[in-house]
Order: C-alpha cells, then sequence, then structure tokens
C-alpha cells in the first residue's frame, strides 16, 4: 500500500526534526523502502500503523529507529580514495612536522556510519607512520545511529564490503576471517572511540582536532543548517587543521572563514588565515 501524503509528512517532519535530514516530495518510494523492515520487525501492518503508534506517545522507543532508517549509511573502506592520498602524501608529513613537539594528533570523523572511514584513517596512519606507537594519537568517530556504532565498535565485515575498495594487501594485514565475515584486528580498533551523536542537536564538549572527516553528509541538509554545522566544525578546528568535505560539498555561502585548498582532487578546507599563509 502506497504511503499517503499525510503519513509522509508526518515521517519527513520527524526526521528532520530530528536528524536535519530534508526529504522532498517524489522521495515517498524511498520512505517506504527504508521503512519496509521496520513493518516486519513490528509486526504492524502500514506505515499509517507507525505514524499511529508514533503520534500516540512521544517516547516510544519506535521514535528512534525510524529517524536511524531513514539516514543514508553509505560507506566504503578508502572511499573515492584520493582524500586518503591528500591525508597520507601531503597532509600527514606536514603534521608530524608540526606536532614534533607534542607528538600527538587528534582526529575526528563525523557520520561515520559503520566505520570503514575511520579504520580506513587508522591503517593509512599505520602503514605511513613507523613512530605511531611512540605517538598519542585520538580519533573520534561518531553517528546517529546506535546501530552503526555497535557494527562500528565490533568492526566486522562481510565479503560484499571487503571487496568495495580495499586493497588485498590491507585485507591481510589488519583483518581475521571470522566465519563469513572480516574483523578488523584489536590494535586497529583501539585506535578508534565510537560515540553516538546527533549533527543536528547540541554537540558534547570536544577538544580541537587537527584533522576533521565530515564527508557526505552536508548534502542531507538544508542551508541553514549546513551553516550551523559548518560553524561548529571550525571552532574545532585546530588553527592549522584541516577539513574534509565531500567532493560536491562546499562551505562557499556558508561559512566564509574557511577557505579550500588546492589539494588535487580532495574537497579539502582551512581557516583562512592558514591558507593565505600558505600561498
Amino acid at each position: 500500500m502506497a504511503i499517503s501524503s499525510e503519513d509522509f509528512g508526518y515521517i519527513t517532519s520527524l526526521v528532520r526534526s530530528q536528524a536535519g535530514i530534508v526529504l522532498e516530495p517524489g522521495k515517498e518510494y524511498l520512505v517506504e523502502a527504508r521503512l519496509a523492515a521496520v513493518l516486519r520487525q513490528e509486526k504492524l501492518p502500514s506505515i499509517s500503523a507507525i505514524v499511529d503508534r508514533l503520534k500516540a506517545s512521544t517516547i516510544d522507543p519506535l521514535r528512534p529507529r525510524i529517524v536511524e532508517a531513514m539516514t543514508t549509511n553509505e560507506t566504503s573502506f578508502l572511499r573515492d580514495l584520493h582524500p586518503f592520498e591528500t591525508f597520507r602524501n601531503t597532509i600527514l608529513p606536514e603534521l608530524l612536522a608540526n606536532r614534533k613537539g607534542s607528538r600527538a594528533l587528534s582526529i575526528w570523523c563525523g557520520a561515520s556510519s559503520t566505520g570503514q572511514e575511520p579504520y580506513s584513517i587508522a591503517m593509512t596512519l599505520l602503514e605511513s607512520m613507523p613512530q605511531a606507537a611512540d605517538w598519542k594519537i585520538d580519533m573520534l568517530a561518531t553517528d546517529i545511529s546506535t546501530e552503526m556504532i555497535r557494527r562500528s565498535r565490533e568492526g566486522r565485515y562481510n565479503q560484499i564490503e571487503m571487496n568495495r575498495g580495499l586493497p588485498a594487501q590491507l585485507l591481510i594485514k589488519y583483518f581475521d576471517r571470522i566465519g563469513l565475515e572480516w574483523q578488523i584486528k584489536e590494535r586497529v580498533r583501539r585506535m578508534v572511540q565510537f560515540r553516538e551523536m546527533n549533527l543536528v542537536q547540541g554537540w558534547p564538549a570536544m577538544p580541537q582536532f587537527d584533522v576533521i572527516f565530515l564527508r557526505n553528509v552536508l548534502i542531507y541538509f538544508d542551508t541553514d543548517t549546513k551553516r550551523q554545522i559548518l560553524e561548529k566544525a571550525r571552532r574545532l578546528l585546530k588553527p592549522d587543521g584541516y577539513l574534509f568535505l565531500g567532493c560536491a560539498e562546499t562551505t562557499l555561502g556558508l561559512c566564509e572563514d574557511l577557505a579550500r585548498m588546492p589539494l588535487d582532487k580532495s574537497s579539502c578546507f582551512r581557516h583562512k588565515h592558514a591558507v593565505s599563509k600558505a600561498a
């Protein structure tokens, strides 16, 4: 049964208020597809039944599950590749030189989904930084979804996920085979702290970071929400730090204090004064 316009409006309003995600008319098919699993799990006959249940109680545990179901968790190891190449070849050597006194690096991955991005960064560090064991590396990865955080901490992936972008040498070196799945080795899992965080609600207290990966998430928000998120991220970026966005994302017209770096194909940004100094 197709979703009614009233039910679609209720679901889109809920998702927008809770997660900042904008679902325009024409996305009814997406709501139907994403909520199909919830209907089966809850043994509910229709999306109308979901909406009736949500309207009956503002504390129903089904509410966050609906929001989670509507978030996009598209990711892969070394996704798009060039940001990781830029990080390894250009940014990391500079940071190692600038931080040789403190011997400390801090990295945040926002909207980290099932963990492939932060684990990709961790493997890049281990491959490119022989002195990693002697440095203090703080890596935080956050996501709105409780289920995504659970999966990330576990670090287990199926063969299809492993085949998407991960070189064979990294698979052999950093993963253990467990039945039909692969689990990233404990020493890599220990490098990343995973935490639930909603980008459109109040942010917890966080330190400033040398590098922030906030890739392929702003595209789902309206303009005002993008501005708010970028401004908060800007304040968390160290004066000489780097911010990675997705290839289709920009700070133009949203955060004028951040400027793009001419680093190959990477959508990489810094504080304007740092860009001017580098030039």
